[in-house]
């Protein structure tokens, strides 16, 4: 399983930077008499699947195999909409984005420009409703000066003017995230990280699968053709106006929410708390006094307490097959490239997402833009890996910062860094799963844990697209069975060994893929118990981020954007996602615990809940107040 809810840059990051969607594709149920087919959840939608002549990566450049590819994507698109009843906004978002995308392809501007229109009726944020378009509409109206685009210097000049017309005349404190990340890839966007980025995630998946690939995988396809044949040319341009635009308006962001942190100090009255922090592994040298200790086992390779568990000191270790293993800090030994420039290089593809000036994020950008197709897989891999290594520790450094009373209980999970997974879903494999689930809680419960961190998840779709890239079933019909009963397994096990733990609050981080929850069938993000509070994300002034998930559970939303914090060895960097977003309230809840230790799951939800400050424009929403909950508690 890979570890999904990350932003630290990876493989498939950069994907989806460039290719603007996948069109997710699934099975419907029976359709009511006499009105569409309802969609209930991802897996009520259609699915279809495409037939690639040859590679991916030269199927993309093709001219008459697209276009007629293109084509019945279209009509399979527009026949979706009119059979199936699609509540779920994101996915009608995608919808509309995808025909938009096609519509560009087929050089009909109208039509794209009303696509973007349906697409801006169903978003809900609002830099994202009033950046949609921008740059779209600036083409065209250079276009029209420009001899269709032929007089290059007309063009490029009268796209820079109306671009920077029309975003510069949107407010900035609403625009800034969006027009930054834009920025980013504009300055990172070539044609070799496209095709490379094809050959390592398409390619084998279409050669697995005798020339086949389904719809979620291929609706990016369109973006990323798009990219090549009418939008590179206007990138360098986009990142000049954006630059500009940064420049101009260079002031730091409002921050609201630090003046509500708390940090406890040795000498105040409180108790030690059990931390979990579930998650990529822990660099315990770096949490010395605030590591929960086994009693009953040392560092011999013995499992000197009969537990199951060999040197399980400060915690748990799993390997990729769910099998236990020792040591919480995984190995970076896969590494192709050396430690250090690795290191930097992942600082500098945060930096460069969050829209960070720093050498380190230009470094990464000019080594991205000279990397050659061919090496753009073992490129992405090493950040994969390097992320995986250092995800766990910063997401342990935000969740005792201020806390000398955390005591860190560790839970290794070693997620996969590849762009086909070397692990192969069966039936064997969710049951090894369900068993660490099962195993873990019950390790905690009896470690006196109090609160968990689980900043990663899957979903069911991402164990059908896994088997698909295995190239495992004979057709889309039977990986989807195969992917509902793996998934009932592994999900049914998570439930109830968290039920079974109501004195522990687990604490999920919601996910970074801007999409609903449960939905989108999202675990343990989408798990729904007395003692599970799943956590959104939001900016240091408050605004919510891009990518945060939501959904009917999310609506506690804490720090998730350029929090900073430990990796492996001792340096602080900055991340981004719900996964740093998640470990800010598990800091709060175990200062309360450590304040007030007789609160119970309930009291401590009901505490966060009630000091809590409203989500400014979003009702339902609601921020997290450490100070005023600490102070609440303590009374």
């Amino acid at each position: 399983m890979k570890r999904t809810f990350s932003r630290v840059v990876g493989g498939a990051s950069l994907l989806v930077l460039v290719c603007g969607l996948c069109l997710s594709a699934r099975a419907a149920d029976p359709a009511p008499a006499g009105g569409k087919i309802a969609v209930k959840t991802a897996d009520d939608l259609p699915r279809h699947v495409y037939k690639i002549e040859g590679k991916a990566s030269e199927f993309l450049l093709s001219d008459a195999a697209f276009k007629k590819f293109v084509a019945e994507l279209k009509a399979n698109t527009l026949a979706d909409l009119e059979k199936y009843d699609i509540q779920d906004k994101t996915t009608l978002k995608g919808y509309q984005q995808l025909l938009q995308q096609i519509a560009i392809l087929e050089g009909n501007y109208d039509e794209a420009m009303k696509r973007i229109e349906l697409g801006r009726a169903l978003e809900g944020k609002e830099s994202s409703k009033l950046m949609m378009g921008q740059v779209l509409g600036a083409m065209i109206a250079a276009r029209r000066v420009s001899d269709n685009g032929a007089n290059k210097e007309a063009y490029y000049k009268a796209f820079k003017a109306e671009l920077e017309k029309r975003v510069g005349a949107l407010p900035w404190d609403k625009i800034r995230e969006s027009v930054l990340q834009a920025r980013s890839t504009a300055l990172i966007v070539n044609r070799e990280l496209i095709l490379g980025q094809v050959k390592a995630n398409l390619d084998p998946i279409v050669e697995k699968n005798n020339g086949e690939i389904s719809g979620e995988f291929v609706g990016g396809m369109v973006g990323m053709r798009n990219m090549l044949d009418t939008m590179l040319e206007l990138q360098p341009s986009v990142a000049e106006v954006y630059g500009k635009l940064a420049e101009t308006n260079n002031k730091a962001r409002t921050d609201v929410l630090s003046a509500n942190n708390v940090t406890l100090n040795a000498g105040d009255k409180a108790s030690p708390v059990v931390v979990g922090i579930w998650d990529s592994g822990v660099d315990v040298s770096l949490f010395s006094g605030r590591l929960w200790e086994n009693p009953g086992e040392k560092l011999d390779k013995i499992d000197n307490d009969k537990n199951g568990y060999v040197d399980d000191i400060n915690g748990l270790a799993y390997d990729m097959y769910w099998k236990p293993t020792s040591g919480l800090l995984i190995s970076i030994e896969e590494l192709k490239s050396p430690v250090a420039l690795v290191e930097t290089h992942t600082k500098g593809a945060s930096d460069s997402q969050a829209g960070v000036q720093s050498p380190e994020a230009d470094a990464f950008r000019n080594y991205v833009k000279g990397l050659k197709a061919d090496q753009v897989q073992g490129f992405m891999e090493d950040l994969g890996l390097y992320g995986n290594y250092s995800h766990g520790t910063h997401v342990t450094g935000i969740a005792t910062e201020g806390n000398p009373f955390a005591r860190v209980f560790g839970v290794r999970l070693t997620f996969d860094f590849k762009s086909v997974p070397r692990y192969t879903w069966t039936k064997e494999f969710a049951t090894d799963m369900a068993k660490s689930f099962t195993d873990t809680v019950a390790a905690m419960k009896k470690a006196g844990v109090r609160v968990v961190n689980m900043s990663w998840g899957l979903s069911r779709a991402s164990i059908e697209e896994e088997l698909e890239a295995k190239g495992v079933g004979k057709d889309k019909e039977e990986r989807a069975a195969m992917s509902r009963e793996y998934f009932k397994i592994i999900y049914d096990a998570m439930k109830s060994a968290m039920a079974s733990a109501p004195e522990i609050l687990f604490v999920p981080a919601a996910g970074n893929s801007d999409n609903d929850n449960q939905f989108s069938e999202m675990m343990p993000s989408g798990i729904e118990l007395p003692n599970v509070l799943t956590i959104g994300a939001i900016d240091s002034s408050a605004k919510p981020t891009s990518f945060t998930t939501f959904g009917k559970g999310v609506t506690i939303y804490a720090n998730g954007f350029e929090v900073e914090s430990y990796v492996p060895g001792g340096k602080r960097f900055k991340y981004s996602g719900t996964s740093m977003a998640a470990p800010n309230v598990t800091n709060l809840v175990g200062k309360m615990l450590a304040v007030n230790p007789n609160l119970t799951t309930a009291q401590i939800i009901e505490a966060i809940r009630v000091n809590a400050d409203p989500m400014p424009g979003y009702d339902g929403r609601f921020i997290i107040n450490p100070k005023k909950t600490v102070q609440a508690v303590k009374k």
